[in-house]
């Protein structure tokens, strides 16, 4: 541990969600605050990807029990608010082949650029806002999988991941928190995503019939 928090490059290990289990002083500094405060924090509500489909890779991958290294080219806000561009790689590294692995994180800086809109705290990738409203409209995973063009492991990713963000016991409940956090829009039926314009993550658009 004491080797870990000594590495100069920012370094995090997270668990196949995305959430940090562990992360270095390196990787606090870039926030301004300690590596115990980052710790049970969503990866990507702290880095936001230049591609959402680089994330979608991944998680493909992962389902697949593939090994390789991936990258994903990232924005954030360093401390006094200042846009930070750089990449981070990813390591999935488990004990045995068949286990979800964790994900070993380093972040490489490759400077200061424009600050980008900071996203919505509720979904960090659109596609979350359509499953949801696919969802709320009694769709399957196999249907929100089609209407996305994800696999159902993708979707089912998407939807523990906003789960163990939410805390919600079922999709009744993670429904119900999708309304009451703004990502919904109210009042309209079928379901849909509220526009980025008023305050959601994920661009407005109705899913099929």
């Amino acid at each position: 541990m004491v080797l870990f928090d000594r590495i100069p490059l920012p370094v995090a290990v997270c668990d196949a969600y995305g959430v940090l289990r562990l992360a270095n002083a390196a990787l606090a500094a870039e926030w301004g605050t300690t590596p115990g405060r980052l710790k049970g924090r969503d990866l990507l509500d702290l880095f936001v990807p230049r591609d959402g489909t680089q994330v979608e890779r991944i998680v493909e991958a992962l389902r697949l029990r593939r090994r390789s290294r991936y990258t994903v080219a990232v924005t954030w806000q360093g401390p006094g608010g200042a846009g930070r561009c750089g990449e981070l790689t990813v390591d999935p590294v488990s004990e045995t082949p068949s286990a979800l692995p964790d994900l070993l994180v380093m972040v490489r800086v490759t400077g200061e650029c424009a600050p980008r809109p900071a996203p919505a705290p509720a979904t960090s990738h659109p596609n979350e806002g359509r499953i949801l409203a696919l969802l709320a409209a009694g769709a399957s995973t196999a249907r929100a999988a089609r209407e996305t063009g994800l696999t159902t492991d993708g979707v089912t990713y998407h939807l523990r991941r906003l789960s163990r963000r939410w805390g919600a016991a079922n999709r009744t409940e993670l429904v119900a928190r999708a309304y009451a956090a703004g990502v919904l829009e109210p009042g309209v039926w079928p379901p849909r995503p509220r526009s980025a314009g008023a305050g959601a993550g994920a661009p407005e658009e109705r899913p099929g019939p």
